[in-house]
């Protein structure tokens, strides 16, 4: 067994529009570069404190990518709920207070699920 457990470092996803599908991403305030290795499509992609999360052109011959969900800690789950409806999302489990932060779940314009959830501050003082 491995001293120590792996940790994720890249999640690909597949849209039939990459550039829609970015200006999707972007509201959450990832910034993208577009790639292409050797031969291979251009693609989206962008990192974050070691994850690198890509949006590849979904060929038809391809499995779609939109059975996984994907989650998001954001800092403002209701103004991000309304820019993405705006881009055409479809709410799936509307704002609501719980034990993890505010969450709510949106589909995006290919149909994968992403939960947004907002971690409370605290707010209090140490002493």
């Amino acid at each position: 067994m491995p001293a120590s457990p792996p940790f994720l470092n890249l999640v690909v996803i597949r849209s039939p529009d990459i550039d829609r599908a970015v200006l999707f991403y972007q509201n959450l305030g990832l910034q993208f570069t577009k790639h292409a290795h050797g031969s291979g499509p251009e693609h989206y992609s962008c990192e974050v404190d070691g994850l690198v999360f890509e949006i590849y052109p979904l060929r038809p011959t391809d499995a779609p990518t939109s059975a996984a969900r994907l989650g998001f800690v954001v800092e403002q789950v209701d103004s991000l709920l309304k820019a993405f409806v705006e881009l055409g999302a479809e709410i799936v489990s509307p704002p609501k207070d719980s034990p993890w932060g505010r969450r709510a779940v949106v589909r995006d314009l290919d149909g994968h699920s992403i939960e947004l959830v907002e971690v409370p501050t605290g707010g209090g003082s140490d002493g």
